[in-house]
């Protein structure tokens, strides 16, 4: 069943990422249907018969889903078309891949309430630092089309682009809600490590190791926690906030994803 609905919220996405900003009723409507399928679909496919499904494609179907999520409702307070044209068709493919890879089946038995928290708050802060990405991404874009003239050329060959950025809000309001969101996934990620480390016996039948995963994830967090830090006091903004972000999110997808990838696709090997 959880295919159908799969299948589904694909299709879904793809139309509602195609529909004119004009559609603003359908859109909202399409996309919560959509999301609603997608998170349906999820919740069998990730958690059934006493077993958690983990692997790098279904975290990032995951992470996309909390980040239409979120659109959907910051959407309704202000224009996020440019944001709908780019999350939605990310969040069809990861629909496609979460298919084609379905990851390793984890078994809960003995496993405490923990375990499974842990893992829940790690994909929200994964998902909440997607969206911040992609946010940050088009807010360097949009400053970027502030200061460049583009022949007309130029703008046929990214016509869907250029219409997409010229529908994002202002520049202030922008960036006002991407450092929301990089303070909601700080707290999310501040609570990941002090699960793992405080509850790392418990969550994982060992003690604290210093792994790969580890090392990322702290640093990811590190360079999150700095970048708010300078947001506070020294007004950080524009390209180091830019930079900043993008280097967190990609140590945090080193952390996680980047090892699944290695681990399901190219040595063919399971393992949380």
């Amino acid at each position: 069943m959880q295919t159908y609905f799969f299948i589904a919220a694909a299709l879904l996405y793809v139309l509602v990422a195609l529909l004119s900003s004009s559609r603003y009723r359908a859109i909202s409507i399409f996309t919560i249907i959509a999301w609603l399928l997608h998170g349906a679909a999820l919740w069998a496919d990730v958690i059934s018969l006493g077993f958690l499904h983990v692997g790098f494609a279904m975290m990032l179907s995951a992470a996309l889903w909390v980040s239409v999520g979120v659109y959907w409702l910051e959407s309704r307070d202000a224009a996020l078309d440019g944001l709908r044209r780019l999350v939605l068709p990310c969040a069809a493919v990861t629909i496609v891949l979460s298919s084609l890879f379905p990851g390793t089946a984890v078994s809960l038995a003995n496993k405490s309430m923990l375990y499974s928290l842990h893992i829940i708050i790690a994909m929200l802060a994964y998902s909440t630092y997607t969206l911040a990405t992609f946010h940050a991404i088009l807010m360097a874009l949009q400053e970027s089309s502030l200061h460049t003239r583009l022949d007309k050329i130029s703008k046929i060959q990214i016509g869907w682009l250029t219409a997409a950025i010229d529908r994002l809000p202002a520049l202030l309001t922008m960036e006002k809600l991407l450092f929301k969101l990089i303070a909601f996934g700080f707290v999310l990620l501040t609570l990941t490590v002090f699960s793992g480390v405080v509850f790392s016996e418990s969550l994982f039948g060992k003690a604290f190791k210093w792994d790969h995963k580890t090392v990322f994830t702290m640093l990811s967090w590190f360079l999150f926690g700095i970048l708010l830090a300078g947001r506070k006091w020294h007004g950080w903004r524009g390209k180091i906030a830019l930079r900043l972000t993008l280097a967190g999110f990609a140590t945090l997808l080193l952390a996680y994803v980047g090892s699944r990838f290695v681990l399901e696709v190219v040595l063919h090997q399971g393992g949380v």
